[in-house]
C-alpha cells in the first residue's frame, strides 16, 4: 500500500511539474511563448534528443530541451570567456570524439553553450553561457558586436585589396566586408588586424580565398569589450559583474 502511495506521489508531482513546451522555453528568457510556438513548428526544438513539432507537448524541469543545438536552463545563469585553443571545436558535443570547447570546462559548466562559433583551426576568445536571451541579441545582427582578430596571411596585400576588404567582397551568401584591416609590422612576416561584426561561418578566411590569399594562422583577440588577457591557452574565466553590467548597457541601447 505505502509502495503504491509512494509511486502514486511521485506521478502527481510530475503531473504537477508539466510545463507546456512554449512556456518552458519562455521561463529561459528566450523568447515569447508565440516565438517559442514558432520554433517549436519549424523543428528547431528538440526535447531530450529528438526533434519535437507538437505544440502542446509537455515537459518536466528533468527534461533536456535545445533549441537550436543550445540546451536551456531555468536555472542560474553563467558567463564564461575562453581563450581557445587548435584543434577544439566549438560544440557541446561531437560525435567524432574530437576535442568540443566544453571539454575545456569543469562539470559544472559544462552545460553552457558558445555564442557563435570560431573553426577549429581559429583560437581566441569566446564566450560560452547558458543564457538564450543575451546568446540571442549577441549574434543579432542590429546589434553590431564588434570582434577583433589577427591574421597571418600567405601573401602582402596590395592597396586595392585592403580597399576592396573593406568596400565588399561578393561570397556565397552574400557581399561581406571588413570593418576596418591594418597591417601588423611583426616579425617579417604578414600579418593585419581586423574588424569585423559579420557573425557568418568562417567569414574571414573566405574573404581571403575570394582574392586568392589563404589564412595561415587566426586568432579572436576581442569579442566586444572582452579579450583573452591574463588568459592562457585552454583556460578560462567568469564575467564580472562590471562587464556584465556594461554588456546590457550597450545592448540595450543598441536598437
Amino acid at each position: 500500500m505505502k509502495e503504491r502511495e509512494s509511486e502514486r506521489k511521485e506521478t502527481d508531482d510530475n503531473v504537477s511539474n508539466e510545463l507546456r513546451l512554449n512556456k518552458y522555453i519562455a521561463n529561459t528568457g528566450l523568447c515569447s511563448r508565440r516565438a517559442a510556438d514558432k520554433l517549436i513548428e519549424e523543428g528547431r526544438v528538440k526535447v531530450n534528443g529528438k526533434v519535437n513539432t507538437e505544440l502542446g507537448t509537455k515537459v518536466t524541469l528533468n527534461d533536456k530541451v535545445v533549441v537550436d543545438g543550445n540546451l536551456l536552463s531555468t536555472g542560474e545563469r553563467f558567463y564564461i570567456l575562453i581563450n581557445k585553443p587548435r584543434n577544439v571545436i566549438c560544440t557541446t558535443k561531437d560525435e567524432k570524439g574530437r576535442n568540443a570547447i566544453v571539454d575545456l570546462l569543469p562539470a559544472k559548466y559544462q552545460h553552457l553553450y558558445p555564442v557563435g562559433r570560431l573553426d577549429r583551426n581559429t583560437t581566441g576568445v569566446i564566450l560560452m553561457t547558458n543564457d538564450g536571451v543575451l546568446t540571442q541579441n549577441l549574434l543579432h545582427p542590429t546589434k553590431k558586436i564588434k570582434k577583433i582578430y589577427k591574421a597571418k596571411i600567405a601573401t602582402r596585400l596590395t592597396q586595392f585589396e585592403l580597399d576592396k576588404l573593406v568596400s565588399g567582397i561578393e561570397l556565397e551568401d552574400g557581399i561581406c566586408s571588413f570593418d576596418k584591416i591594418v597591417e601588423l609590422h611583426e616579425d617579417n612576416e604578414f600579418r593585419y588586424g581586423i574588424e569585423i561584426h559579420s557573425g557568418k561561418n568562417r567569414v574571414i578566411r573566405r574573404m581571403f580565398e575570394a582574392i586568392n590569399n589563404e589564412v595561415i594562422k587566426l586568432d579572436r583577440v576581442m569579442f566586444h569589450t572582452f579579450d583573452k588577457k591574463g588568459i592562457q591557452k585552454g583556460m578560462w574565466r567568469e564575467l564580472t559583474e562590471k562587464e556584465l553590467k556594461g554588456l546590457d548597457v550597450y545592448l540595450r541601447t543598441k536598437k
